[in-house]
């Protein structure tokens, strides 16, 4: 059987994968704090026909080899933690990071989230907690707050019961950085876990050394570039439709073959 036909099996699954993470990545244009994916692709094991700098004689050696190689395939997807824009909401609960660093988030689980998603809101108990109903870590609470405050260092400031001469510091929005944050693990929702890969967090304050600072009334946009990923489909498109050739012309041979003996 020719080996085509395996190799270009293997180059339309990677470009099937490869389609899923620009799909992803379009899907995701509009959500908050969104970091998109990319492909890294590796090529597979290849066949040593002839060993490169091999003796030819017993004076000379080969200048290239004859390698043939199996395909390829996608080895993983990496996420690009640029900066997304920023978007104006004039919302008081919205928070956007510019810089390094992730809200920290309590899990129903009792474990640590992860996320740049500062759209914030308010549960029956006044707590600050994310669309999901997910606290902040630590927690804030601004119940009978009529003014809120949130500084560029994380602080939130409230005024109780129209005290506007006595306004009270509520807590300090913590972050955490990673010393690999694509080695993070995207669980949904606009949440990240940490993995061995990542590393511990270093936790801190908002304009700490190393640490963005937060700003009110903004949200983080997705760092997806809609003309980027368009290219990257019609090239993806592209490279499938080469591979599908491949079949197609291997096919051929295979029965031209078949018709001839």
């Amino acid at each position: 059987m020719l080996a085509a036909l395996w190799i270009s099996k293997t180059g339309l699954n990677a470009q099937d994968l490869s389609l899923s993470t620009i799909s992803n990545n379009l899907a995701n244009i509009s959500t908050t704090g969104f970091k998109k994916d990319r492909a890294n692709f590796e090529d597979l094991l290849y066949q040593i026909k002839r060993q490169p700098g091999g003796l030819s004689t017993a004076d000379t050696r080969l200048p290239s080899g004859l390698q043939i190689g199996s395909g390829v395939r996608v080895v993983g997807t990496e996420k690009i933690f640029t900066q997304g824009d920023m978007d104006v909401t004039d919302n008081t609960l919205d928070v956007a990071i510019q810089g390094d660093g992730f809200f920290r988030v309590q899990m129903p689980d009792g474990s640590i989230g992860y996320t740049r998603d500062g759209s914030f809101q308010l549960d029956s108990d006044g707590n600050i907690v994310t669309s999901d109903g997910y606290l902040l870590d630590p927690e804030i609470n601004v119940a009978n707050a009529t003014q809120i405050t949130i500084g560029t260092n994380g602080d939130v400031e409230v005024v109780l019961n129209g005290d506007t001469a006595n306004p009270q510091v509520a807590g300090t929005i913590q972050i955490s950085t990673f010393v690999n944050p694509a080695g993070l693990q995207a669980v949904g929702n606009n949440l990240f876990k940490e993995t061995a890969a990542s590393g511990a967090p270093n936790d801190g304050a908002p304009g700490d050394d190393g640490f963005g600072t937060t700003s009110q009334g903004m949200l983080e946009s997705s760092n997806v570039n809609a003309a980027e990923e368009l290219v990257k489909l019609i090239t993806t498109q592209r490279a499938y439709e080469m591979n599908s050739k491949v079949v197609s012309t291997a096919d051929e041979m295979l029965s031209y073959v078949t018709q001839q003996l």
